[in-house]
């Protein structure tokens, strides 16, 4: 094939019918302009930080493709598998025996980190999940560098972090199942994973000169032994959040005229602070494209159960949406017709300002004035909701 056939080739792709030189020659132009929007395209690419890229295209969770970086930081073992998940395993063993807990706590923890990394510390997973036991950022875990530091992230596992329970906030955690007790602080999607890695786990603590029978404390540090009282339905729950942030009651919520109760796992005040905690200089970069996913999670939510931020608004009572009413409480959720089929929600934090992803960098969150999102995307306000979740879970 010589250089008129595959001219010829491109002449034909455009539809024209080469009739004549001059129409050739215009062909040929046209040829050259798309290969010349084509060239631009690669190397000049649309913006990202737009309205018309705020979408939740998942169930609350919009882009839900794990995020992984190649400048995390992290304690990584060498040498063959094995022996790096050797390495790893007395890392969580030195975490459990720092914190006085028996060896039954490191057994559960290594169960734990076998099913979710294979006790290797991932620098990816499932949205933003990372390390050995595959903890998240947005989540209220710590930092990506802190998650990918194995101390951390055991210490983590054993006595929690933020709102998260660890296996000692687990009451009679000593007593359950080791896969249930696992369960309890993982809150994973497939809860009878763990249990099968018992037998392996046992060997592996043996290789790496870790005993599994040594006796501690079954409540954490400078205490001197667990709550030997019965399991019972009351004190054997684990909901989302730790004891005393809310839990199932999230406190009532008020436009001054209607009052609701709310069952976030988070009060309206511990969702503002965690909002603002989880903004600025404290946000990862995991959030483009999922405003109604951090709207959820601010308030101790794994995940909406709506597509669309827009369509969360009539998935409200309708006697909770407040059509076009720019005056809400502290902790509403505020919304925005962006001309897109998304739209957009945002955390109001009270005094004009709100908690949102993507207004000013693609993937952060940044406290804004509300009224941002108008005059910088054009966007239509739309009103206010409580923070209710009617498919959140």
């Amino acid at each position: 094939m010589d250089q008129r056939d595959v001219m010829r080739g491109a002449l034909k792709a455009t539809g024209i019918v080469k009739k004549g030189a001059q129409l050739k020659i215009g062909a040929i132009g046209m040829v050259v302009f798309v290969v010349g929007l084509l060239v631009l395209g690669m190397f000049f690419p649309a913006g990202r930080a737009s309205a018309a890229s705020c979408e939740d295209t998942g169930p609350g969770t919009g882009d839900a493709s794990a995020v992984s970086e190649s400048d995390g930081s992290g304690t990584q073992a060498t040498g063959t598998l094995r022996e790096k998940q050797i390495g790893y395993a007395k890392e969580i063993d030195q975490a459990a025996q720092k914190a006085k807990l028996p060896g039954r706590a490191t057994l559960i923890a290594l169960m734990t980190a076998m099913q979710e990394s294979t006790l290797q510390n991932l620098d990816h997973g499932d949205r933003d999940s990372l390390g050995l036991f595959q903890q998240r950022p947005s989540m209220d875990w710590g930092t990506k560098e802190q998650i990918m530091t194995p101390s951390y992230a055991a210490e983590s596992f054993f006595l929690g972090r933020g709102t998260n329970d660890g296996l000692v906030d687990i009451k009679g955690w000593e007593k359950l199942p080791l896969g249930d007790a696992a369960q309890k602080v993982q809150k994973s999607a497939f809860p009878d994973l763990y249990a099968g890695h018992e037998t392996a786990m046992r060997k592996l603590a043996k290789e790496a000169g870790i005993n599994l029978e040594r006796g501690g404390s079954t409540t954490g540090p400078g205490t001197s032994g667990g709550d030997n009282g019965p399991i019972t339905s009351e004190n054997d729950d684990c909901g989302v959040a730790k004891p005393n942030t809310g839990g199932s009651a999230g406190g009532k919520f008020t436009d001054g005229t209607q009052t609701w109760k709310l069952n976030n796992p988070r009060s309206v005040d511990e969702a503002i602070a965690w909002a603002k905690r989880n903004s600025g200089l404290g946000s990862t970069n995991a959030w483009y494209q999922r405003c109604l996913a951090f709207t959820a999670i601010v308030y101790g939510w794994n995940y909406s159960g709506v597509n669309y931020a827009i369509d969360h608004y009539s998935v409200v009572p309708k006697s909770m949406q407040h059509d076009g009413d720019r005056n809400p409480p502290a902790g509403a959720l505020m919304y925005w017709d962006t001309g897109r089929r998304a739209g957009h929600i945002a955390v109001y934090l009270g005094d004009g300002k709100v908690a949102s992803n993507d207004i000013l960098r693609p993937g952060y969150i940044d406290v804004v004035d509300a009224e941002l999102f108008e005059t910088k995307w054009g966007a239509r306000y739309i009103g206010w909701t409580p923070p209710v979740f009617p498919k959140a879970g």
